[in-house]
């Protein structure tokens, strides 16, 4: 019965007497959780941000995702007013699954190419800076609006390029202002 791995050991009994609690109370081991994150590796403690290739895969799918929602939820409507009075619903179903998963797709995979882009940029900077600041988020937005918009001309990639290092300068900013001032 006493085989050690639902009783706590004779330092933990002397506490758990000073402090009041129960000797075995099987709740405080199912909701007294550890709080910090819990690391295979010590190595792993001590990085502070994501790997390249976890960065790679977080923005393109977390791109494509929202992409995916936003195109389907345009197709909704686009295809809620190409709706016709004589329309059956068999009809009008089959218009909004077409129209939701064609934008769905389309928006998608622009916005996915575009996280894509990025997070390759900011592990490139990262990489060439030797250091982790704001600096490298923007330039990243700069390239990726450049890059992106690059087959349509100079001037449409130097203007997606501002457009996107603007973006990104505003979501740094506002992430320290939320961290400044919102308590979390």
């Amino acid at each position: 019965m006493a085989d050690g791995r639902n009783f706590p050991g004779g330092d933990d009994v002397e506490r758990m007497i000073r402090d009041g609690r129960h000797l075995y109370d099987p709740y405080r081991r199912l909701y007294d959780l550890p709080t910090s994150p819990e690391f295979l590796f010590q190595e792993e403690s001590l990085a502070q941000r994501r790997s390249w290739g976890e960065n790679l895969t977080y923005y393109t799918g977390v791109g494509y995702l929202c992409g995916a929602v936003s195109g389907a939820g345009i197709g909704l409507r686009r295809a809620a007013c190409a709706a016709e009075p004589g329309d059956t619903l068999k009809i009008r179903v089959n218009r909004v699954l077409n129209s939701s998963g064609q934008d769905g797709r389309r928006i998608g995979n622009r916005v996915g190419v575009i996280g894509l882009l990025y997070a390759g940029m900011e592990s490139g900077m990262v990489s060439f800076r030797s250091k982790d600041d704001w600096i490298n988020s923007v330039v990243a937005g700069l390239g990726t609006g450049a890059i992106y918009r690059a087959a349509s001309g100079p001037r449409s990639a130097a203007v997606a390029g501002a457009i996107g290092g603007l973006m990104v300068g505003a979501v740094v900013a506002g992430k320290q202002v939320m961290k400044r001032y919102v308590p979390i």
